[in-house]
């Protein structure tokens, strides 16, 4: 450190001591600052840690740079020292003595061996010289950038190890569980998927550990120190790959909890379905023997390979091989239902032919019944027209094309008899005056 000649004008005796409380108030601050750099606990870490990447860069860089402020600490307490001193001489400073501390408290007085490296990463000056000011200017830039690299490293310390070690607890409670219903690396998904985690939780500790700042994300724009957040992408992505495993492990629990049911349930089920089918064989033939002209669509027999896939999933259930069967039972009951909806949309067809007589037959009574009420059962025309159409529907093969035909043409006479309006598509009053003659015997109905 050395003097120089005068910076500006002389400062004053109140000057002077205002200059000095507020530089002793300075350097009580910087001094607690550096003292809680020196205890923090993410700087003890770093120097005690096996550091890799990034992060062995950067504290090689932020140490030197912690050296360098307490070589600046120690040059500014020897500047203030010394300022200190000349003012103490004599309680009203002489001239000389003003002008002395006007160098010392503005002028570039303090000269420090060893000065910062080149920003171009040449080699460090051999000395540089400052101001008290500029000298606290440098110090609180030198404070920030390592407060900043150390409180990084700390919060990933911090943060990322200790959930790392949580999730790998629960993936050692989950492996033992899934190793209890048979799902093992090699043998299910889950098992190769719980391999997979675990090599990757382990590679993301070690370099959370070596390298935690190749996991920090800076907060745009942050000026703060370690303004930012640990970056927890691996670890996320590997918690909800297990959360999965565990949900697939809490579905093969459930197998081997409720088995015996889901298997009765889907034998009752089969058992629904074939049972439909035999039913729709036998409507079938019925609707062949009583339906004439009628396209009856063929009945399939019962799907052997459900049959088998069942006693394949009872032999899993009896051999404990849960992760086997879980995924067979979920096929199966979606199988099953549809067989059994397939059984019954077969008997709906077949018997469809036989609905429409029933239906036919029941107009047919209606209408009759009606004109009964009305006192006209009597009518020849009627009795003729009713007696043709219940042939027909009571009659085997019955042709239902000319049934409805039969149907439609008493329904009419029925309405003109009523006054009511004729049944679409029949005939008029002179249909039905041909229909009297045929009655009379000019024609056969």
């Amino acid at each position: 450190m050395g003097v120089t000649g005068t910076s500006g004008p002389v400062m004053d005796r109140d000057e002077v001591d205002r200059a000095l409380a507020r530089l002793g108030a300075e350097h009580e601050a910087i001094e607690t600052s550096l003292l809680a750099l020196q205890d923090h606990a993410g700087r003890r870490l770093l120097e005690g840690a096996e550091l890799t990447g990034v992060t062995k860069e950067l504290w090689a860089v932020t140490e030197a740079q912690i050296t360098l402020l307490w070589t600046y600490f120690d040059a500014y307490t020897d500047a203030l020292r010394t300022a200190r001193d000349v003012r103490a001489r004599r309680r009203w400073s002489s001239r000389e003595d003003l002008v002395e501390l006007t160098e010392l408290l503005r002028g570039e007085s303090v000269t420090v061996a060893g000065g910062a490296p080149s920003p171009h990463g040449g080699a460090a000056r051999l000395s540089s010289r400052y101001s008290l000011a500029a000298l606290v200017d440098r110090m609180n830039e030198l404070y920030a950038a390592s407060l900043d690299m150390v409180v990084a490293a700390d919060a990933v310390w911090s943060a990322l190890p200790a959930r790392i070690d949580l999730l790998a607890a629960e993936l050692q409670r989950t492996r033992a569980l899934a190793h209890s219903v048979g799902v093992r690396p090699g043998e299910h998904p889950s098992g190769d998927d719980l391999e997979r985690i675990t090599r990757t939780l382990t590679k993301l500790r070690e370099q959370v550990v070596s390298d935690p700042l190749a996991f920090w994300q800076r907060a745009e724009g942050s000026s703060a120190p370690g303004g930012g957040r640990p970056d927890t992408t691996v670890y996320d992505r590997e918690a909800r790959a297990l959360e999965e495993v565990r949900r697939e492990i809490d579905a093969v629990l459930t197998v081997r909890q409720d088995a015996e049911q889901r298997l009765i349930r889907l034998r009752d089920v089969l058992s629904r379905a074939d049972r439909t089918l035999a039913e729709a064989r036998t409507a079938r033939g019925e609707v062949l023997a009583k339906i004439a002209a009628t396209e009856v669509p063929v009945v399939s027999g019962p799907p052997t390979a459900l049959q088998e896939q069942l006693a394949t999933a009872a032999e899993y259930r009896r051999q404990g091989q849960w992760h086997r069967l879980s995924p067979l039972l979920e096929s199966l009951e979606r199988k099953a239902e549809d067989e059994l909806l397939r059984a019954r949309e077969s008997l709906t067809a077949v018997t469809a032919p036989l609905a429409v007589r029933a239906e036919l037959r029941g107009r047919l009574d209606a209408y009759r019944a009606k004109v009964a009420r009305h006192g006209l059962a009597e009518d020849p025309l009627l009795v003729e027209r009713y007696d043709a159409a219940r042939r027909m529907l009571w009659s085997a093969p019955c042709d239902l094309r000319v049934a409805e035909q039969a149907v439609l043409r008493y329904q009419q006479a029925v309405a003109e008899l009523l006054g009511a309006p004729r049944v679409p598509g029949q005939g008029g009053p002179e249909d039905r005056r041909g229909d009297a003659a045929a009655h009379r015997g000019d024609s056969s109905a």
